[in-house]
């Protein structure tokens, strides 16, 4: 009860689109869906590519104050730093390109946050060993404000609950590592007052991440599902194919595909209308649903039609599989009887084919003489086999 309470209350914060199922998505990435990840990561990445280019021209910039405000012995160094910061930013801008990789987004951000850091902790230690004052003084105080930036600037980033609460950790451990390498002259009335500010930032840069994630999972789902079904769309369902295919060739893996296209469906759709149709299309997506392993994908083709692909699943196992689900049966016509499909099933290495269409051509022939031979039925020959 206090769980669901608490869910109530923090979604209509988010976004009211959520879902008491997206809350494990937003503490943790681990149950995010294949295509939320891609489209996260490129956006992290495009993003982490923007504020390098913002910090790549404003670094250097910042040297004419430096230059006006502190002598040569330390602005001359300052400048050198700034310069290598802004070729990393570069460095950063030009090598990171969005490939919708996880991985690549956290390496990526993590270079990002790096950057700052390091020189946050080079100018501290580098200012800390002048004695300024005035103007000076005021322009070396300026340097404290880069961690409030950085905490700042993650806001920008659709990011997990998890994944805000580690950049938080790295940003205050910087502060803290800065902190301590200048013990022996530190304001400590003024640092514990900005260490603290720093972490009532990091608390709102961590709901402001977790809202634009929860904003993203509720665009994602409007665009990758049908809207009828709530399986997967065909736009979606091929970029799910591309992918399983590219991973099957590299891992030199199976993968079966079955058209499922359910018999009859016009004469039902004539007969009862499309409101019952509609009724029986949802009522066949969920039995396949909860007949499939949580590795299969059910895309709605179109119409009365469902592509299933199924990765790491060679021919024999995809029939078994498919025969379990006919059996489980797929729902009920709207007089009562049992709504059945006439399947064609495809697997790559099993049928030798060089690519993905060519594969779901094939799945797509079998279908048809499927239906050819009686309808309520598997195949997985050719005609040309026959």
């Amino acid at each position: 009860m206090l769980t669901n309470n608490l869910w109530e209350r923090l979604s209509h914060l988010l976004d009211d689109d959520l879902q008491g199922s997206d809350l494990p998505s937003l503490l943790s990435p681990r149950r995010h869906m294949l295509l939320l990840s891609r489209r996260r990561a490129a956006l992290i990445v495009n993003r982490v590519r923007l504020f390098a280019l913002l910090f790549a021209v404003l670094t250097p910039l910042w040297s004419l104050v430096d230059i006006m405000v502190f002598p040569p012995e330390l602005w001359l160094p300052l400048l050198v730093l700034r310069l290598l910061v802004s070729a990393c930013f570069f460095l950063l801008l030009t090598c990171y390109q969005p490939t919708g990789e996880l991985s690549q987004a956290y390496k990526a951000l993590a270079v990002l946050f790096a950057i700052p850091t390091l020189f946050y902790i080079s100018s501290h230690t580098l200012l800390g060993s002048y004695e300024l004052h005035s103007m000076s003084e005021a322009v070396g105080a300026g340097y404290a404000f880069l961690p409030f930036v950085l905490m700042a600037g993650m806001t920008i980033f659709p990011l997990t609950l998890s994944e805000n609460v580690v950049v938080v950790l790295l940003v205050l451990g910087a502060q803290a590592l800065a902190g301590y390498l200048s013990w022996s002259v530190l304001n400590w009335p003024s640092f514990a007052g900005a260490f603290w500010l720093l972490m009532l930032i990091g608390g709102v840069g961590i709901l402001a991440g977790m809202s634009q994630l929860a904003f993203m999972l509720a665009l994602v789902r409007a665009a990758i599902r049908d809207p009828l079904t709530g399986v997967f769309s065909r736009g979606s369902g091929e970029e799910i194919l591309k992918l399983k295919w590219d991973a099957a060739e590299r891992n030199h893996s199976a993968l079966a595909l079955a058209f499922i296209d359910l018999d009859n469906f016009k004469a039902l759709n004539d007969t009862y209308g499309h409101d019952a149709g509609d009724i029986a299309l949802r009522d066949c997506a969920d039995h396949l649903l909860h007949s499939l392993r949580s590795a299969d994908s059910l895309v709605r083709w179109g119409g009365e039609e469902f592509l299933l692909i199924m990765p790491d699943t060679d021919m024999t196992q995809a029939r078994q599989a498919l025969e379990r689900v006919m059996q489980f049966g797929l729902g009920a016509r709207p007089e009562g009887r049992p709504l059945t499909a006439s399947v064609g099933l495809a697997e790559l290495r099993f049928d030798q084919v060089t690519s993905r269409e060519a594969l779901l051509q094939l799945a797509d022939q079998r279908m048809y003489r499927a239906k050819q031979n009686g309808r309520n039925q598997v195949c997985a020959v050719s005609l040309a086999a026959a």
